[in-house]
């Protein structure tokens, strides 16, 4: 697939703040993308700028192909929906959802058909007539995702949009927006600080750190192998140790880590050499209770916290807490438990 979008050596500086450093990237025709990051690390900024809201202070930005850096927002093939949804109170649904159409002189018959279409996309049909002071959080949602998809766009920008949804509609809208990106073909540019919702929507995310983009892939592969203590610190359920290699064998990489052997996959992340200090991670949801796995200790539970369906449980395994997520076991504070888990589990982690 071609790139649609095309960052290289995107930089940008506010007065004496750095927010974004460099970012290179490059976003698949009809992927659903997340820009994924705590506060202030820069992932609303490469957004906007790709908006043309913001302009670079050095960089260029491409979309399919032609070079937008300098760009007006008005002629890129991109629309933006926001947090605040930004539509406008004084006209109807159908109004707001058509503006982008009107402007652009497209004849009332053409806005008519196109607002229906959308408003059944969304799930808001019959309500083309309605104000939109009169409609709920949700509602208004729809109906800002409904006008910025009107112009069919190439790239849709879409900055944190479910925020302040309740968390009940938020789940449902997670679902509704993937359904809807997918039945469209169109690109989403995705801005979220919330893991769970970056996890659950993306194709691929890009990780963002202090303005750099630190790690880009699936889901999957940024969740269970990530390249650096911020990426495993940033999701929840992140055991993360010190240990001295060992050796490094057709097996994997044995570290040394409270009086035992831990055993990881050697990977072309981390290659360390015997005698090396590193920083390993395993996922609290890896880690089993029994003995049947590559890796073997055992702790006493301290603490447990219920989830709804999962329990974390924290171990005392000497002198240091190992967090573990497991089903509706019912263990108490006091219990000893041996725990396991697999080489793969264990990753090693970048300075």
């Amino acid at each position: 697939m071609s790139s649609v979008i095309e960052l290289r050596g995107l930089r940008k500086e506010f007065d004496d703040v750095v927010a974004v450093r460099g970012a290179e990237l490059d976003i698949e025709q009809g992927e659903f993308f997340t820009l994924l990051g705590p506060s202030g690390s820069g992932k609303t900024t490469i957004l906007r700028m790709v908006a043309g809201l913001e302009l670079p202070t050095d960089g260029t930005i491409r979309l399919d192909g032609r070079d937008v850096t300098d760009v007006p927002p008005y002629d890129r093939d991109v629309n933006t929906v926001f947090q605040d949804y930004a539509l406008f109170p004084h006209m109807t649904v159908r109004e707001n959802i058509g503006y982008g159409l009107e402007i652009r002189d497209a004849d009332p018959d053409t806005i008519d058909r196109r607002v229906e279409e959308l408003l059944e996309l969304v799930s808001l049909p019959g309500t083309a007539d309605r104000n939109i002071e009169a409609l709920s959080g949700g509602q208004q949602q729809r109906v800002a995702l409904a006008r910025s998809l009107a112009i069919e766009p190439q790239v849709l920008l879409l900055d944190e949009p479910l925020g302040a949804l309740d968390e009940k509609l938020r789940r449902e809208m997670q679902i509704e927006l993937k359904e809807i990106q997918e039945e469209l073909g169109t690109t989403f540019l995705y801005v979220t600080h919330d893991q769970e919702e970056a996890l659950s929507m993306s194709d691929r995310l890009a990780v963002l750190d202090d303005g750099r983009i630190v790690q880009v892939g699936t889901p999957e592969a940024v969740y269970k192998r990530p390249r650096s203590r911020f990426i495993a610190e940033f999701f929840r359920g992140s055991n993360i140790f010190e240990a001295t290699v060992e050796a490094v064998t057709d097996a994997g990489v044995e570290l040394s880590f409270l009086e035992t052997t831990v055993l990881a996959d050697s990977d072309d992340v981390a290659t360390p050499s015997a005698g090396d200090s590193v920083t390993f991670f395993v996922r609290s949801e890896e880690i089993q209770v029994g003995t049947d796995g590559d890796n073997r200790l055992t702790g006493r539970v301290t603490n447990a916290v219920y989830r709804g369906g999962v329990t974390d449980y924290t171990l005392d395994v000497q002198g240091r807490d190992v967090v573990v997520t497991l089903g509706d076991d019912g263990y108490e504070a006091g219990a000893d438990l041996e725990i396991t888990w697999g080489a793969d589990a264990t990753v090693l982690l970048r300075e």
